[in-house]
């Protein structure tokens, strides 16, 4: 759940898989916070909708990947080593192919 809170405020860092990656834990580890998680008002509907349809809602992915380009972009021209741009270049495009393997629900 820290990762996913930083994820808020690091324009890199992805707040919802952190959030279901905690929600799956949560599940096999420690039923209470579980229920708080499924409970709160922020992280319960990401959590709850994950859990019933396992896809995205229409719309979304296109978010993301405008969301994820100008993140990545952004942080590539600003960075000046040659050998972190190629990393972010490479992180970025990994995380592109997975979300573009994710399926979106019909409306």
């Amino acid at each position: 759940m820290l990762l996913a809170v930083l994820g808020v405020f690091l324009p890199v860092l992805p707040s919802v898989p952190f959030v279901l990656l905690a929600a799956a834990c949560f599940a096999r580890g420690s039923q209470r916070f579980h229920g708080w998680l499924l409970e709160h008002h922020i992280t319960g509907p990401i959590v709850r909708d994950w859990y019933r349809h396992r896809s995205l809602p229409p719309g979304i992915k296109g978010w993301a990947f405008f969301l994820m380009t100008v993140s990545f972009g952004s942080s590539i021209y600003f960075v000046p080593a040659l050998w972190l741009k190629l990393l972010l270049a490479v992180l970025g495009a990994t995380l592109a192919l997975l979300l573009w393997r994710i399926p979106v629900r019909a409306r």
